[in-house]
């Protein structure tokens, strides 16, 4: 009974840290979804009873579609050994057994996903907080001057308190977001009781009379309607840091009903009084608590900036793991779960641009122009990996597919044509955000290619190596002590052992050459993750390879410390041992493999990757960096 007790009050408290991390982004969409739809600045849309309703209802049933079904019920039951995020379906898909001639094709879209979720990442904060603080204009119109200052320092402080952690975070804002999600419920329950006639939008035929007699206007307004179910990939993205339950549990309980009795209440006062399209959502509260509302909302809004930025966090650590990114510091901020990090190189970037964003668009309703085409491509890419894995790896009948397929594509493809249509109004910012990371992960993962051959030709495999030494006359030295090589690959011989054998010609009495591997599953059971090689036993040469999933923490010395038991060769004090790594420094050749640059870019990221020590957690004091070159 007290184990049920505290499994409980743990689900109560992450369900709490869920509201505060995962659900800002879409607990917030209600301060400028409908803005830009009938608001001045928005698709000029007429606000009329029809009109209203008819919107009203298309954000119902897309919420209803897309985040409760498509992602609540189905794509998080694809999580990879718990986390989530796009990355997590694009490792089951390179882990899988998917057909050779569409893998490359599943690939790119979700590696274009990928960058479309960047983009949702930089675009959020400054859309977010922006909508909130312009509520200021509504309350005290000559505040209006200092609305992006405002913006600008809210979102510098927003970023400065990464470091403390999502954990912190999560149980700073999930009571915040709990108060916002309860008044902009309670208050559009209050506005609904006025105007009860609201409650057919909870009808679809609201939504498909609306599409029939007026198309036109529908297919418009699907372009801002996706506003409404920003933060669906960031939701999934953070699974990791509370779990599938835990979530949905705050979805179903809190989130929902709470959405929901919000956009009918916004929509029941714009058909009393259209004049409100402006700010629907503050207005919708008495005059009284307008000035306290702003703040809640801006509060509000610094949580649904978090959500994105924690999603952002948790999918380029996962890139960097699976080699799709370069190496970068990654600071585990908690001691119980994994997938709660801190990247500095990501925070400082996405305020920059962020920060850039606000003062450039200045308003909500420019940069929202922005945000649908972001939103509806990721969306899209999450719904074809997932039918890829239901495909190829769970093996469901065609039927099956065919169901799920026809649910969730043709609302994907609603919103990314309507969307397309404001690539000239601001669409075509997350396309260049998107472009450029594709260009930077494409480029890494060619360089690398290229790289590994190349390095691989000067190491000679590991075997031949062993043997060379073991006939070699006079015999190589032996010095006391034990030494660690750590290898790029397993088998291969690393460059800092070749460069030890030629240089001092001596080896330690013990030496251990270790490989590094990340898989594609997010985590490996510590009784699963070495696979030891003694090579020669007679001349105290092992091999270990260690293998990590993408979210463990890759620490090479605690791996070491715990798998002392296999073999005597392995039976030494990690504390004490001398540890030996290789830095290669990539130089441009006159080979046609790249383009120049190409090669520039790549050259760029590997000599600012993270140090290869500090990345293992290597003891640095203990540790001997040696210098190669290899060609690109």
């Amino acid at each position: 009974m007290k184990k049920l007790f505290a499994q409980r009050k743990t689900n109560a408290l992450l369900s709490l840290g869920a509201l505060g991390i995962v659900f800002g982004d879409i607990g917030t969409s209600p301060l400028y979804c409908f803005s830009v739809i009938f608001g001045n600045g928005g698709d000029n849309i007429a606000a009329n009873k029809t009109n209203i309703y008819g919107v009203i209802s298309l954000v119902i049933w897309s919420i209803l579609l897309v985040v409760t079904i498509k992602f609540i019920a189905f794509i998080m039951r694809a999580g990879n050994a718990g986390e989530g995020g796009i990355m997590a379906l694009l490792a089951q898909i390179r882990n899988g057994k998917v057909r050779s001639r569409y893998s490359k094709i599943l690939l790119l879209i979700g590696l274009i996903g990928v960058g479309l979720f960047y983009g949702d990442s930089v675009i959020t904060p400054a859309v977010s907080v922006l909508s909130a603080v312009e509520g200021l204009k509504v309350v005290a119109p000559h505040a209006a001057l200092i609305v992006v200052p405002l913006t600008l320092l809210i979102i510098t402080a927003l970023f400065t308190i990464q470091h403390f952690g999502t954990s912190v975070v999560g149980r700073l804002f999930g009571p915040i977001m709990l108060v916002w999600f309860t008044a902009i419920g309670t208050c559009g329950l209050w506005r609904v009781w006025q105007q009860p006639s609201v409650l057919t939008t909870l009808s679809p035929t609201t939504a498909i009379s609306f599409f029939i007699y007026h198309p036109l206007l529908a297919f418009i307004a699907m372009g801002a309607v996706v506003l409404a179910i920003t933060g669906a990939e960031a939701l999934y993205a953070d699974m990791g840091h509370f779990g599938r339950t835990p979530i949905a549990k705050a979805w179903y309980f809190i989130v929902f009903p709470s959405l929901i009795l919000c956009y009918m209440g916004e929509g029941a006062l714009l058909v009393g009084d259209p004049s409100v399209a402006a700010n629907p959502l503050v207005l919708m509260f008495p005059a009284t608590l307008r000035i306290p509302f702003v703040i809640l909302a801006t509060f509000a809004t610094v949580v649904a900036s978090q959500s994105v930025i924690s999603g952002a966090f948790s999918l380029t650590k996962q890139a960097v793991q699976l080699n799709y990114l370069p190496k970068m510091l990654i600071k585990h901020t908690s001691a119980k779960l994994g997938g709660q990090v801190y990247l500095p190189f990501v925070n400082a970037g996405l305020f920059i641009i962020v920060s850039l964003l606000v003062i450039l668009f200045g308003s909500s309703a420019k940069l929202a122009n922005a945000y649908g085409l972001s939103v509806s491509g990721t969306l899209a890419a999450d719904s074809i990996l997932f039918l890829a894995i239901v495909g190829y790896i769970w093996h469901k009948p065609k039927r099956y597919i065919f169901a799920i397929a026809l649910l969730f594509m043709p609302i994907d493809i609603l919103f990314i044509t309507s969307s397309s249509a404001k690539v000239l109004h601001g669409g075509w910012f997350p396309i260049v955000i998107g472009s450029l990371i594709l260009c930077i992960i494409t480029t890494w993962r060619k360089g690398e290619q290229i790289t590994t051959v190349e390095r691989k030709s000067i190491e000679g495999l590991l075997r031949n190596f062993i043997g060379k030494i073991h006939s070699q006359q006079p015999p190589i030295g032996r010095i006391p002590g034990t030494a660690i090589y750590i290898g790029h690959h397993a088998k291969f011989t690393p460059l800092a052992l070749h460069a030890a054998v030629a240089e001092s010609h001596e080896l330690h009495e013990k030496v251990v050459i270790v490989s590094v591997q990340v898989s594609e599953a997010a985590h490996i059971p510590l009784e699963k993750r070495a696979v030891y090689d003694e090579l020669d036993y007679l001349d105290g040469i092992a091999h270990v390879s260690l293998t990590f999933g993408f979210h463990d923490v890759l620490d090479v010395p605690a791996a070491l410390q715990s798998i002392r038991y296999i073999s005597p060769e392995l039976d030494f004090d990690v504390d004490t041992a001398a540890y030996f790594v290789s830095m290669a420094r990539v130089v441009q050749s006159k080979r046609h493999n790249m383009p120049n640059w190409r090669k520039s870019l790549y050259c760029t990221m590997a000599r600012n990757a993270f140090n290869t020590t500090d990345y293992y957690k290597l003891p640095r004091r203990r540790t001997t960096e040696m210098a190669s070159i290899l060609e690109l």
